[in-house]
């Protein structure tokens, strides 16, 4: 069972991340292993987005939501994913950034949702 898009969840998930990558700086620095610069830009990039993500899906699937502003949210959900895919082309081919730190730092945000999902406690549905 999946736990519902809550904002508690959300929170929890993003605070999760933000501990993992604040982990994975240390343990970078110490082990002298990962780029810390490209593991806090993809941890960075990572929660905007999944933080950004959620408030639209949760404002374009609002039960009050008007035609018009489905629209308007699945326009600006588009945007932003262009954006994003724009940002990440740059970040590769127009700055040396070290691209295994910047895939743990976007990976963070998985571990932590597994961690968020799992800290929520059991879910039981009626059926």
């Amino acid at each position: 069972m999946t736990p519902p898009l809550s904002g508690a969840y959300l929170v929890r998930v993003l605070w999760w991340h933000m501990l993992l990558l604040l982990l994975l700086l240390i343990g970078s620095q110490v082990m002298r292993a990962l780029e810390p610069g490209a593991l806090l830009l993809g941890g960075v990039f990572m929660g905007l987005n999944f933080g950004l993500l959620s408030l639209g899906i949760r404002w374009v699937l609002s039960p009050t939501a008007s035609r018009k502003r489905q629209r308007v949210g699945m326009a600006l959900l588009g945007l932003k994913l262009l954006l994003f895919l724009g940002l990440v082309s740059v970040v590769f081919f127009r700055m040396e950034l070290d691209g295994v730190s910047f895939v743990v730092g976007v990976s963070s945000l998985l571990v932590a949702s597994v961690i968020g999902t799992l800290s929520s406690g059991p879910s039981f549905s009626s059926t």
